[in-house]
C-alpha cells in the first residue's frame, strides 16, 4: 500500500515518535513504507512522514550509489533507533524531503554516526556509518526527533525559503507522488 507523504506544516513532523513495542509484526508496514518511498523516488523515509509518530524508518541508498558505491547495498531498517555518536568535522551537502517538496539546501551534518537500533525481525545491531550512509541515516533518525532539515540551515536561508514552506503547509504544494496537508 503506497501512502500519502505528510507535507510539512502538519504538527505530526515535530512531535518526538514514540518507541514501538518490542516484538510488533512490523513486516507489513515496513513493505509499504518501502513502497512508498519508492514511489517518490525517496533514499529514506520515516514512519512521521505517514503520519506515523513511532521510532521506525527505512532507507535504499541505491539510488545515490554514484555519488558513493557502498551506498549500492545500504538497504536497511531501523526500529527504535538511538543515536549513540556524532564524529568528525561537520560537512556540508545539499539535502531534500519528500514532507518539503521544491526545497533543497545545504546541511551540515558529522560525516560519521554509530547507532543502535533493531531490525524488522527485533534482532539489535550497533553499527557505525559514515559518508552519505550516515547522511540518509541522521535525516531519518531527525524526521523521528521533530527536526526537519530546514530547521538545520541558517537563519539567512531559511527566511529566503520561508514563502515556499508557507505555500507548503497551505496545501499549495506539488509533487509526483500523492501528499497529505495538514488540516
Amino acid at each position: 500500500m503506497i501512502y500519502p507523504i505528510v507535507a510539512y506544516g502538519d504538527p505530526v513532523l515535530k512531535k518526538t515518535a514514540q518507541p514501538i513495542e518490542k516484538g510488533t509484526d512490523l513486516k507489513k508496514l515496513v513493505a509499504d513504507m518501502y513502497e512508498t518511498m519508492y514511489n517518490a523516488n525517496g533514499v529514506g523515509l520515516a514512519a512521521p512522514q505517514i503520519g506515523m509518530s513511532i521510532r521506525l524508518f527505512v532507507v535504499d541508498g541505491s539510488p545515490m550509489d554514484e555519488d558513493d558505491e557502498t551506498l549500492k547495498t545500504f538497504k536497511k531498517v531501523f526500529v527504535n533507533p538511538t543515536v549513540m555518536e556524532e564524529t568528525g568535522d561537520a560537512w556540508a551537502f545539499e539535502e531534500g524531503c519528500l514532507s518539503i517538496p521544491g526545497i533543497r539546501a545545504d546541511v551540515n551534518r558529522p560525516p560519521k554516526v554509530t547507532v543502535r537500533y533493531f531490525d524488522e525481525d527485533w534482532n539489535e545491531h550497533t553499527d557505525t556509518y559514515d559518508g552519505l550512509a550516515a547522511r540518509i541515516i541522521q535525516h531519518e533518525y531527525d524526521h523521528l526527533e521533530g527536526v526537519l532539515f530546514v530547521d538545520k540551515i541558517s537563519a539567512m536561508k531559511k527566511r529566503l525559503i520561508q514563502s515556499k514552506l508557507t505555500d507548503i503547509s497551505r496545501g499549495k504544494a506539488r509533487a509526483d507522488y500523492r501528499l497529505r496537508f495538514a488540516k
